[in-house]
């Protein structure tokens, strides 16, 4: 019954800033914590960023510290993922997913460790 679906996707060159987006259906979006992942042709879903439930923190993965800003506004339900300066090594399935926890002290990193996933959505970049 929780249904997540990015959107913005598609393909890109480096200098572009694109941001991609995530709406979400259930109540209490600002309880969850929510996470965008990518997965690229023959790798493991990898983490990208999370975001605490109001927005005030956020963790990213290294590879894209300084480039990638996640945010969230509580009142669209809808997260979102800016992209700055993209590389042919972001091109990857975008997936955004929320995690339900009572706590965001600590940010969840693991696929696993989230309940909900969109669909995905391709992002290529060319260089």
């Amino acid at each position: 019954q929780v249904h997540l679906v990015e959107s913005g996707g598609g393909l890109m060159r480096p200098g572009d800033s694109v941001s991609l987006s995530c709406t979400a259906s259930m109540s209490a979006f600002g309880g969850y914590i929510m996470g965008w992942f990518r997965q690229a042709p023959g790798k493991e879903r990898q983490f990208v960023a999370a975001i605490t439930f109001s927005g005030s923190s956020a963790d990213y993965t290294d590879s894209v510290k300084g480039r990638f800003t996640i945010s969230r506004d509580n009142a669209k339900n809808t997260v979102y993922l800016q992209m700055n300066s993209p590389k042919s090594e972001d091109t990857a399935v975008y997936y955004c997913a929320a995690a339900q926890r009572y706590s965001d002290y600590i940010l969840p990193s693991a696929p696993y460790e989230y309940d909900y996933w969109g669909q995905g959505t391709q992002v290529t970049v060319s260089s």
